[in-house]
């Protein structure tokens, strides 16, 4: 099978669409398949190369005049590769695959990760729509994307050919209790209330140290939020880490308080590292946490449930300890084996289906743009 990728870049910046793909693409190509991925590129280029993963580069910056070169670019591309299936995983990528397929008999696929995005809906022009989550599929079905067009493929990082195995990291110094979240600096991602919910139990609890793993727009936001507590010395900025695998060993509760999420690839991290895990009831973060059973699951935008959480936890070790064993039971299902075999799944339903409508009538089939 020839397979194509198609996204914005592909930086190593701890984007989780990103590494879904580039995950994906390395499996892909050790099994046998042709792939290709065309991005804008980036550091990920050096591991689809190891991995016998072709890059085109292609700047989609969503101005007239590039994106007329890129639909130029993308159809000598295609014609080039020849793919038996474009995945694409993100809107602009779904949108010249679609309307620039006359004349070239490939299937469309697309993976739908910001399904609270408004133009997500777009991913809707595939023929297939992978939804990383089932609180994702219902979303795409409430936006009128037909539940036929949709498969769940459920998020899952173990195993990844981006990182080592997480023995193989070597834990990081923090002082403890040490808690963690490893998320974009992002409103949604409630790195406010969980600084809330932090100062609101520091006192309680003297010794415990707030790490906050990651990078992004709103960073300086959350550190004058953070400046202004009387514990300020007790936060601390860690900034985009390549290898966040070493605060999720080194930590002993790991803080997910998303207000939207559609299912967070930090949280099997977290689970393979052994974390006790506090995440919101919201979209997929449940899904990734089996429900309840794999850790503890607050309301969004609450800080002070998530404080009564937190101190729940560091009040009782017993507690704490079981936690963080129900964390790493059942982990197999987040392997990323089964993210490829169950996406090579969809590639293979939708190409049967395609041909046999093509034996019988293939000048009118709908999908080649005639």
């Amino acid at each position: 099978m020839r397979i194509v990728h198609i996204l914005n870049h592909v930086q190593e910046i701890g984007n989780g669409i990103i590494n879904v793909a580039v995950d994906l693409a390395c499996l892909q190509a050790k099994a046998g398949h042709d792939v290709a991925v065309i991005s804008g590129g980036g550091e990920y280029e050096i591991l689809l190369s190891r991995c016998g993963v072709k890059h085109y580069q292609l700047d989609q910056t969503r101005k007239p005049i590039r994106i007329l070169k890129a639909a130029v670019r993308y159809r000598a591309i295609i014609k080039e590769f020849q793919p038996d299936v474009v995945h694409a995983h993100m809107m602009t990528g779904v949108v010249l695959a679609r309307l620039l397929r006359s004349g070239h008999k490939y299937v469309l696929v697309s993976t739908v990760h910001n399904e609270f995005q408004r133009a997500s809906v777009l991913m809707g022009l595939a023929e297939r729509v992978i939804a990383v989550s089932h609180a994702v599929q219902t979303s795409m079905v409430r936006r009128g994307v037909p539940k036929s067009k949709l498969r769940v493929i459920c998020n899952g990082t173990v195993g990844s050919p981006r990182t080592r195995q997480i023995q193989e990291y070597e834990s990081l110094p923090l002082q403890h209790p040490a808690i963690a979240t490893v998320a974009g600096m992002y409103k949604r991602k409630g790195i406010a209330e969980l600084i809330h919910a932090f100062e609101q139990i520091a006192h309680l609890f003297p010794q415990t140290h707030l790490y906050i793993v990651g990078n992004g727009p709103e960073r300086l936001v959350f550190e004058a939020q953070a400046r202004a507590t009387a514990v300020a010395d007790r936060i601390h900025f860690e900034g985009f880490q390549p290898e966040p695998q070493r605060y999720l060993l080194s930590c002993d509760i790991f803080v997910l308080a998303s207000h939207h999420d559609p299912c967070p690839l930090v949280l099997s991290e977290a689970r393979e590292a052994g974390c006790a895990i506090v995440g919101t009831q919201v979209d997929g973060i449940p899904e990734a946490l089996d429900n309840g059973q794999a850790g503890l699951l607050v309301p969004p935008k609450d800080s002070d449930a998530l404080a009564k959480t937190l101190a729940q936890l560091l009040n009782h070790s017993d507690v704490l300890h079981e936690w963080k064993q129900r964390a790493h039971q059942g982990i197999e299902r987040l392997n990323v084996t089964r993210v490829h075999q169950e996406t090579l799944c969809v590639y293979d339903e939708l190409i049967m289906k395609l041909n046999n409508i093509d034996s019988s009538a293939p000048e009118h089939h709908p999908l080649w743009g005639n």
